[in-house]
């Protein structure tokens, strides 16, 4: 598989910090037959937690969350990347960045142990265009 790089859009939620938030948020998502690409989950003070979901059909998800009374935020506007493992491949994305200018302000990225990786690259609304374009999405 060689990199694939393409737009994404996800969504915020804010629940309490306790054991099996994020369980009951996905496993009623998978139930409405949500399917994610990503998934984070980073705490936002003392007491709660940011979940970041990434729908694989964010049209889905907003009908799916709206009739199941779920409050999300957004969508907004990331990149995944997706490919072969190698060295050097996430600086070489980066590198693409940096030549156009593009802030990366948030980045998560992941090798799966057989030699897939996957990088979701959060950048501002005003340089979104321009990163696709950098990365030739």
């Amino acid at each position: 598989m060689a990199t694939r790089i393409r737009r994404v859009e996800y969504f915020h939620t804010t629940v309490v910090d306790e054991p099996g938030e994020a369980y009951k948020v996905l496993s009623a998502l998978a139930g409405l037959g949500v399917n994610l690409v990503g998934f984070t989950a980073v705490p936002v003070g003392p007491d709660r937690t940011q979940l970041t979901l990434f729908p694989e059909d964010p049209g889905k998800m907003r009908a799916e969350a709206h009739k199941a009374g779920m409050a999300l935020d957004g969508p907004h506007h990331a990149l995944l990347v997706q490919g072969d493992d190698q060295i050097g491949v996430l600086a070489t994305i980066h590198e693409k960045l940096y030549r156009a200018e593009v802030n990366v302000y948030a980045s998560s990225a992941i090798a799966d142990g057989a030699g897939k990786f996957g990088h979701l690259i959060y950048v501002r609304p005003e340089d979104y265009d321009r990163a696709a374009k950098a990365l030739q999405v």
